[in-house]
């Protein structure tokens, strides 16, 4: 579990293929320990496991699946990703309940100053636009952010000078991919609703049951 609040900002130093499988090594130094094999660590919201560790390089496999769903197929040496270690039991939630598990990759639509600040807009697969609302959550490349706008199949939040500082999202242009990892209380409710209606008792179903 995460929060999609970014602790440090790290490089891929190595890019190897072992099997079906992808290795990337990755710099970085986060402010408190250093991360132990074992451990979860969010790589552009992607939640993956370190494997090997030495001392300001880490280690994680990437799974065809992980491949498939994500961004981190088309990283290169020298790519910089956003990472976040798990969140600890008793730990301040600051951001939302960011999952790691990427649901789709979207593609910037534009990036435009608004002040001091950036307005980032997205594009998604329509098919998850009841899991995007008004001033609901969103976490893009890891980053938990609020939807400021929303239409079928697009996004915009906004991006303050910290979030431009101490992330890589200041870096992204328009037709960027990007990993979205959409509210995880939303799909909840969404199934839960799903399977009411499914359940629920149907003039068809009573003339199946012979009434």
């Amino acid at each position: 579990m995460f929060t999609g609040l970014i602790e440090t900002v790290g490089t891929i130093k190595e890019l190897r293929a072992r099997g079906d499988y992808r290795i990337l090594s990755v710099a970085c130094k986060f402010a408190n320990d250093n991360p132990t094999p074992g451990e979860s660590i969010a790589c552009d919201g992607a939640c993956l496991t370190v494997v090997s560790i030495d001392k300001e390089l880490f280690e994680v496999e990437v799974s065809q699946e992980t491949a498939r769903r994500t961004i981190l197929s088309s990283y290169t040496v020298g790519s910089r990703i956003n990472l976040e270690r798990a969140l600890k039991v008793g730990g301040r939630l600051g951001g939302h309940f960011v999952s790691g598990h990427v649901d789709d990759t979207g593609v910037v639509d534009y990036v435009r100053p608004v002040g001091q600040s950036l307005e980032l807009a997205v594009r998604f697969d329509p098919h998850f636009d009841k899991l995007v609302i008004d001033k609901g959550s969103i976490a893009i490349n890891g980053v938990s952010l609020t939807v400021n706008a929303c239409r079928s199949g697009w996004c915009g939040v906004n991006l303050i000078p910290f979030t431009i500082k101490e992330t890589t999202l200041g870096l992204l242009q328009s037709g960027h991919r990007v990993n979205l990892e959409f509210d995880m209380i939303g799909k909840y409710v969404l199934k839960i609703q799903g399977n009411r209606t499914n359940n629920a008792l149907t003039r068809e179903k009573l003339i199946e049951s012979g009434w």
